[in-house]
């Protein structure tokens, strides 16, 4: 029994002193691997060279946007961040009204602060910074969109619907400006990314509803786009009531909160901005003042235009694309089918619902065999054409007038040579105003406020002008004092008013190109005459 003990001792003291090697095992949670594979999943759930291409891309495309749209892009934004930070400028009536938030426009107003307090408040800043932010914002939507469908679909379909996208050209035009439909087009395509589609692996709501409300608060009219989104999960949520109560009623109420006091704050009154912008465009009906389209517009004309060389894509994808996708086929026709009921008719309004049209494009791509690579080359090809010359030749004097009107804020005066008077005999609105010559000289433009008093008479200070200009002019400035230094109109007034400018001295100073197709008031050319001083 002692040898059988000893010899077992003996063994075991022999085992401990051989060492033993252990496997190692490669951490999966610290592998540098895992750490390089997050890292090319980039920040967004795409790879890191795929969101560098989109943001160089969304880069390229605001410097070779040059041109103007809209006079919203400038007259709802730019300007009155440039009021509310340097304190001179001037405001639309819709401002005096109170039908507009104010919280959009703070947006720029910080980024103009900021530039204010370290001191580089420089015109090119002023003009290009706004529009470099909404760059990146347009790069941020591509990326969801992106995303969004590559989480429920295979990468092919997910590809082809991020060539779409960027291959539109109405989003290169729209996606870099400073409008409210921009915005509101990128919350929207935002917010679908965290919407709960069928198929999706959404659990929380509270993200998409926030965007949602976020949108309607810049732009009431998002409501349209999403109305049928928000019914469509109502009707889908299995404990409705905890829907309402814990998410929408919450999100909802925080929001209009939170904007109600920002605009109390800023107007100096009690203002609740969505119920005036419902008075005053549906019950009063004001848009209309701004022009009217038939009902079958957007049928015949608005979207076709905005989809562009895409239609077929779009139509033959409707085909092809999975059931749960034709909710959103059915939001992008209710969109169309209301906006339609009302009478100002514009092509940025369905501007929100082009994102979704992208995802049936794509799926009409994937499904193309033989023919793939010509079509993505036609569809590529096509919409160049019109993105280059809309971005960089059409209607790109309301922003080159400026330029010659900027030097006159270094001037020096005294009393043989006074400060400048720029007069603007134009459709109201037509070009940017002190956002883009930041200094302040004294600038007029024509009136048009809409008659809010069911005055069936009213005609607005641009239409009488424009019925007898010169006659106008002989009334408004009789007095040789009152002339302004420096008359800007298009060329078609140049007749019109040919005696006056020679009567009082005016010459022309330079002329810039505007537009190939002048329509009405808007001629081909933009010119400034300047008064000779004896």
């Amino acid at each position: 029994m002692e040898r059988i003990r000893a010899r077992l001792s003996l063994n075991r003291k022999s085992a401990l002193s051989v060492p033993v090697k252990l496997r190692k095992r490669k951490s999966k949670l610290y592998s540098k691997e895992d750490a390089h594979v997050q890292f090319q999943n980039g920040l967004f759930g795409v790879g890191i060279n795929v969101t560098l291409f989109i943001v160089a891309y969304r880069l390229v495309n605001c410097l070779l946007v040059q041109s103007s749209f809209v006079p919203d892009e400038y007259w709802q934004s730019l300007e009155v961040a440039h009021q509310l930070v340097f304190k001179y400028g001037y405001l639309s009536w819709e401002w005096t009204e109170g039908i507009r938030s104010y919280l959009y426009p703070l947006f720029f107003a910080s980024i103009y602060k900021i530039l204010h307090f370290l001191n580089y408040d420089t015109v090119q800043l002023l003009v290009w910074l706004p529009r470099l932010a909404h760059a990146f914002l347009a790069a941020l939507a591509d990326i969801k969109l992106y995303s969004l469908i590559r989480g429920l679909e295979h990468s092919g379909v997910a590809r082809w619907v991020f060539v779409s996208q960027l291959c539109s050209w109405f989003t290169w035009y729209c996606c870099t400006r400073t409008l409210t439909n921009t915005v509101e087009t990128v919350l929207t395509t935002l917010a679908l990314h965290y919407y709960p589609l069928h198929g999706s692996k959404v659990q929380d709501s509270s993200k998409y509803l926030g965007l949602v409300a976020l949108a309607v608060i810049i732009r009431p009219t998002a409501l349209i786009v999403w109305l049928p989104l928000l019914g469509y999960h109502f009707l889908r949520e299995d404990d409705k009531l905890n829907l309402v109560t814990h998410r929408v009623l919450p999100v909802g109420v925080l929001t209009l909160g939170i904007s109600t006091v920002i605009d109390c704050i800023f107007y100096g009154k009690w203002t609740l901005v969505q119920l005036n912008f419902l008075k005053f465009n549906v019950f009063h009906n004001v848009a209309e003042f701004y022009g009217s389209h038939p009902w079958h517009w957007y049928l015949t004309q608005g979207f076709p235009v905005v989809l562009g060389p895409h239609l077929p894509f779009f139509l033959h994808g409707c085909t092809l694309a999975p059931q749960r996708y034709r909710i959103l086929l059915v939001t992008v026709i209710w969109t169309i089918l209301v906006y339609s009921l009302l009478g100002h008719k514009e092509f940025r309004f369905i501007y929100p619902v082009l994102p979704l049209c992208m995802v049936f494009c794509g799926f009409s791509l994937a499904s193309l065999k033989a023919w793939k690579r010509p079509a993505v080359c036609l569809l590529f090809l096509s919409n160049l054409l019109p993105a280059l010359y809309t971005g960089l030749i059409h209607q790109r004097g309301s922003l080159d007038v400026m330029s010659h009107i900027q030097p006159l804020c270094e001037g020096k005066y005294s009393s043989s040579t006074p400060e400048p008077f720029v007069y603007f005999l134009m459709p109201c609105h037509s070009t940017p105003f002190y956002s883009h010559i930041h200094c302040p000289i004294k600038m007029q433009i024509l009136q048009c406020p809409p008659d809010l008093t069911g005055n069936k008479s009213y005609v607005d200070e641009a239409d009488l002008f424009f019925a007898d200009p010169e006659g106008w002019l002989k009334t408004a400035f009789h007095n040789e004092a009152s002339l302004p230094s420096h008359l800007v109109f298009f060329d078609v007034l140049t007749k019109e008013i040919s005696s006056f400018l020679e009567v009082k001295q005016y010459v022309k100073k330079t002329e810039v190109f505007h537009t190939h197709v002048p329509e009405g008031r808007v001629g081909r050319n933009i010119c400034v005459y300047e008064r000779e001083r004896l």
